[in-house]
């Protein structure tokens, strides 16, 4: 092959993209993707399309459920401290969780990766944290593309966004169309940040206060970064210990938004919510940055989960053995409010 640095010479990689380490990255990820194929993957990786073998036996009107979404600027904390290998959780969560929420079981998974420079080894340790997601969620890391755009993204940096489809049968659609004046709220723990508030934790933290993601905070047992870069839960398992035995009405995956906006979205006409402060357990890190940034209850309600991640709707005489259920599967569970006439999320 002629010397690509030959002067006059202009190649692919001398513009920046290197086919050749991009074939080294799949070759190195494809360890972690095959741990997470059942036998309805047809295909590995290599091919132009992925193919699934669809399964809808006892399913009398099957529909396929689709989510897709990102990391967001989480990303900046994995570029500062140089760890790469959860990121991919936290990109499988957004899409799976937001999937769940419509009674759907997660099926498959494509990841899409773009990067300034493709350096196999860090492809791979991202692919790794998608395909741990994938296990912890029961579906099938299919397919996906690593791209690399220079001059677009800094040799340092990437993005990330995925795609999810799940299954579910048309009578088991969970819309929130059937909740009720006196259902009960049901709140599952998230298991910190996850992936929403970001842009606020950065310009608070290293911005403004000029921390480090290495500094020790005696009151959250760890470093600002690890604190920080916990990945989200994924909430596949949570729906599997109920959905069998409790009537789920509606389900609230807690995002970008916060309460204020996320659980307005699953409630019928001329129905609100009363949430009960205190009535959960929440990781220290929200009150760490509410008291450290002076930030208003209302900016952290309306900006983060507050320790809550996925919240669910029952009718009232169903809560108490709904917890129990999640309890006895080693999940922590609490009645966190009530719908109630009126509109939107007020606090009591």
């Amino acid at each position: 092959m002629a010397d690509d640095k030959r002067e006059g010479r202009l190649t692919y990689k001398s513009a920046g993209v290197d086919t050749k380490e991009g074939e080294r990255a799949v070759s190195l990820m494809k360890e972690h993707v095959k741990k997470t194929y059942g036998p309805n993957v047809l295909t590995g990786l290599g091919g132009f399309g992925s193919l699934y073998r669809l399964d809808a036996a006892g399913m009398k009107a099957p529909v396929l459920v689709a989510g897709a979404d990102g990391v967001g600027t989480k990303l900046k904390l994995a570029f500062m401290m140089d760890k790469h290998d959860t990121v991919g959780q936290d990109c499988v969560a957004m899409c799976v969780n937001d999937v769940l929420c419509q009674g759907a079981a997660p099926l498959f998974f494509l990841d899409y990766i773009a990067s300034g420079k493709v350096r196999a080894e860090r492809i791979a340790e991202i692919v790794k944290g998608v395909a741990d997601g994938c296990l912890l969620a029961g579906c099938a890391l299919v397919g996906g593309e690593t791209a690399e755009m220079p001059d677009f993204y800094r040799e340092d940096e990437y993005d990330m966004a995925g795609f999810a489809v799940g299954l579910v049968d048309a009578d088991r659609i969970i819309d929130g169309s059937s909740i009720a004046k006196g259902d009960t709220l049901i709140g599952i723990p998230s298991s910190g940040l996850h992936s929403n508030g970001f842009s606020l934790v950065r310009r608070l933290f290293f911005d403004k206060l000029g921390m480090d993601v290495g500094d020790y905070i005696e009151e959250l047992g760890t470093t600002l970064g690890e604190a920080l870069l916990t990945p989200t839960r994924i909430y596949a398992s949570v729906c599997r210990a109920l959905m069998s035995d409790i009537r789920i009405k509606g389900m609230v995956h807690v995002t970008g938004g916060g309460f204020f906006e996320n659980i307005p979205r699953v409630m019928p006409e001329g129905l609100g919510v009363e949430i009960r402060k205190g009535s959960w357990e929440a990781p220290p890190i929200f009150g760490y940055i509410q008291k450290v940034g002076a930030i208003d209850e209302d900016e952290m309600y309306a900006t983060f989960n507050m320790g809550v991640g996925m919240i669910m709707a029952v009718a009232p005489e169903d809560g108490a053995r709904a917890i129990s259920l999640l309890e006895r599967a080693g999940e922590k569970a609490y009645a966190i409010g009530t719908a109630i006439e009126g509109k939107g999320v007020a606090f009591c």
